[in-house]
């Protein structure tokens, strides 16, 4: 029967038949997944859609708070290597698959309910702390949403919040489990120790020049030298031309009285005030400022606190009302005057008199500002000729001394930090600098590096010295250093083992500690984490807590110092955890069923993505 079909299969009315077949499968089949997600639609849980616009929303945000740390947004490539895409669409599937559940369950949201939870919302507050339509609108325009989409989604909030407020609003952590993070978070242990050190044991033996050499063969990648490059660099900019030019007295005078109402300090006033929240208040306070009673006297007698609005000019107070009260009183004055809440008192704690700086305290200012607009001025000119001589392959010096600017000679390794001794280099272009300095050759007409501000640098290569292994005589000193310290860190560890064992056996610490000339500390309690006063450190705690009440060990502490212990008192927590801790812990526990109930949901559901469509929406909107 089987060779029978396969001889149809091969005949022209099978071939036929097998493409009817293959039509059929393909329209009810892989036509039916390109319908069912729409070029418009990113992902779909069970009959909730996730559409594009959605998506690039939730993605924006996302990318923005990853370009913070970044300094850049990153592309499709990038955000698909650090796992944003993927997070995003979990993130919106948890959304999806709550909002499938509310409408299998009937739940809505009333209009009173959407109304109060905009008025609520603080991204739409105004100064008074209340909703303002102006501000609604214009924080939807800033974030790309409609009225409709922001109702959308605060309805589908709502519901979300009904399922789980009923759900696991109520849910805490096990007595039992609150126990066991009880008595592993607050329980302690105290241990008496001693710390050795290089007393404690034998001095090692001198290394031979057989073992010097071996061991400076095997770890010959640390006694390396690094390439430098020997430079002369020639610095054109604002600063270095203007420290050329000179200001004549006379020029510095009339700039002077042509600015100096410019340079002008403005009159500033410390200000403070409190609410009279009251009309007993308000009567207090007047009857008060009628006697000439002392406002300090006043809000003491009151038992308020005022509220400091800082050192400010008059321009720098929005508040007219306000601007004008404080700035018609004297230090120390107050008035009452009306506010938006009711009435207030305003208080002028000190006052900053205007000031007019005299020519001898603006000159400074005055010749660095009339040298950088001479500088401007000559500043391309004399770019042109510079870059005509470096063509005609003139040496840095000639260059410099023509013009009156300094030469910086610089030994510099890849890194670029030795070209701080340049005053006029911003510290992030010392990486784009020693790039150019290391790409170039020796003998070879360098080109300029142009920075910002139309400033350019110049330099000369004078020497190359390749990074190399050091040999032993350079290196004589570190690698004796080395291997010394090595034998004594090893006879350390033994020295700790040995003890550990005898502690084991039955001998007392004091006692080992009067051979070696030390006496053991008895530290105070400390917990898993270590001691409030940071002798015992986490490494050490961790150690302690690794056996039983009468553990002893050793172990290399965060310091570096190997330390010798044994546990003499263990203490079990005697109060159960604190309010704080097990709301925190309640939380946590509430946080972990609901990941685990909406990832059971979602795959029961079914999460299906359209990766062409989510492919495109990136590329196109942040690169490949």
């Amino acid at each position: 029967m089987l060779d029978g079909l396969r001889g149809f299969a091969k005949s022209w009315p099978g071939k036929i038949m097998g493409a009817f077949l293959l039509v059929g499968i393909a329209g009810f089949g892989i036509n039916n997944v390109i319908i069912d997600l729409g070029s418009n639609t990113v992902a779909r849980v069970g009959d909730e859609e996730i559409n594009s616009r959605e998506f690039l929303r939730a993605y924006q945000n996302q990318a923005e708070r990853v370009s913070q740390q970044l300094g850049s947004v990153p592309t499709a490539s990038q955000a698909e290597a650090m796992g944003i895409p993927t997070a995003v669409l979990l993130g919106l599937s948890e959304g999806a698959t709550l909002d499938g559940l509310a409408d299998q369950f009937g739940l809505g949201v009333s209009d009173a309910r959407l109304a109060q939870m905009l008025r609520e919302d603080p991204s739409f507050h105004g100064t008074l702390g209340t909703f303002e339509p102006g501000i609604f609108t214009q924080v939807l325009q800033r974030a790309g949403w409609t009225e409709a989409e922001y109702f959308e989604a605060r309805a589908d909030e709502a519901r979300r919040n009904q399922l789980t407020s009923a759900l696991i609003a109520d849910t805490e952590m096990p007595d039992v489990a609150a126990g066991l993070i009880n008595d592993y978070a607050t329980a302690t242990r105290t241990i008496d120790y001693i710390t050795l050190g290089e007393t404690s044991v034998e001095a090692p033996a001198a290394p031979t020049e057989e073992e010097l050499a071996a061991y400076l063969e095997e770890h010959q990648t640390e006694f390396r030298t690094v390439e430098t490059r020997k430079v002369k660099l020639l610095d054109l900019s604002l600063p270095s031309l203007a420290a050329t030019k000179t200001v004549s007295e006379d020029a510095i005078a009339a700039e002077y009285e042509k600015t100096k109402a410019s340079l002008t300090t403005p009159e500033r006033r410390t200000i403070e005030q409190v609410s009279l929240a009251t009309p007993e208040l308000q009567a207090q306070f007047e009857a008060g400022l009628a006697a000439g009673t002392d406002f300090g006297t006043l809000i003491a007698d009151a038992g308020l606190t005022p509220s400091s609005l800082g050192t400010l000019t008059q321009a720098e107070i929005t508040d007219t009302r306000l601007a004008d009260a404080a700035f018609g009183l004297e230090e120390g004055g107050y008035a009452i005057i009306e506010g938006i809440g009711g009435k207030r008192a305003v208080h002028v704690v000190e006052i900053e008199a205007s000031r007019e700086p005299t020519l001898e305290e603006a000159r400074a200012d005055i010749v660095e500002r009339l040298s950088q607009a001479e500088a401007r001025n000559d500043i391309n000119e004399i770019l042109d000729q510079i870059e005509e001589l470096r063509a005609a392959f003139q040496p840095i010096e000639q260059i410099a001394d023509r013009f009156g600017l300094p030469v910086y000679e610089l030994t510099v390794t890849s890194g670029g930090t030795e070209l701080s001794a340049l005053p006029n280099l911003d510290a992030a272009n010392y990486p784009r600098v020693a790039q150019a300095i290391f790409a170039a050759e020796q003998d070879k007409l360098i080109p300029s590096i142009p920075l910002s501000g139309n400033a350019h640098l110049w330099f000369d290569l004078e020497a190359i010295e390749p990074a190399r292994d050091q040999t032993l005589e350079e290196v004589r000193d570190e690698v004796v250093a080395a291997i010394t310290a090595e034998r004594v860190n090893d006879a350390l560890l033994a020295k700790a083992e040995d003890i550990v064992t005898r502690l084991e056996a039955g001998r007392n610490l004091a006692d080992i500690g009067m051979e070696l000339s030390t006496f053991p500390q008895l530290s105070a309690p400390f917990t898993r984490f270590g001691s409030e006063d940071g002798l015992i450190d986490s490494t050490l705690a961790s150690a302690a807590f690794a056996g039983g009440p009468d553990h002893a060990g050793s172990v290399v502490n965060e310091t570096g110092e190997v330390v010798v212990f044994q546990v003499v008192n263990t203490t079990a927590p005697t109060e159960p955890l604190d309010a704080a801790t097990r709301s925190s812990l309640d939380t946590e526990t509430r946080a972990g069923l609901y990941s685990e109930f909406v990832a059971a949901l979602r795959d029961d559901a079914g999460l299906r993505i359209n990766q062409q469509v989510l492919n495109q929406l990136l590329v196109q909107n942040y690169g490949q």
